[in-house]
């Protein structure tokens, strides 16, 4: 837990978002989330497992890939 009580989630949605040189806004748009959600989710902050799941498809992977973008859980 962080100095304010609020669980840390290791992921590499960034690096991913990066590698596939997409934007937040053009990720959240994708996902179907705010440009704010997608980027707690890259600061490490905890998230819904519905909101996972819609990054892990708007990143263009199968939900068998969670492993390679949320991971440490």
């Amino acid at each position: 837990m962080h100095s304010n009580g609020e669980k840390r989630v290791s992921n590499n949605v960034r690096k991913i978002r990066e590698a596939k040189l997409m934007s937040r806004s053009e990720l959240a748009k994708h996902a179907g989330l705010s440009v704010l959600t997608v980027e707690r989710v890259e600061q490490g902050k905890s998230c819904r497992m519905s909101t996972k799941r819609k990054l892990i498809k708007a990143l263009g992977m199968k939900l068998s890939d969670k492993g390679k973008v949320f991971y440490g859980e």
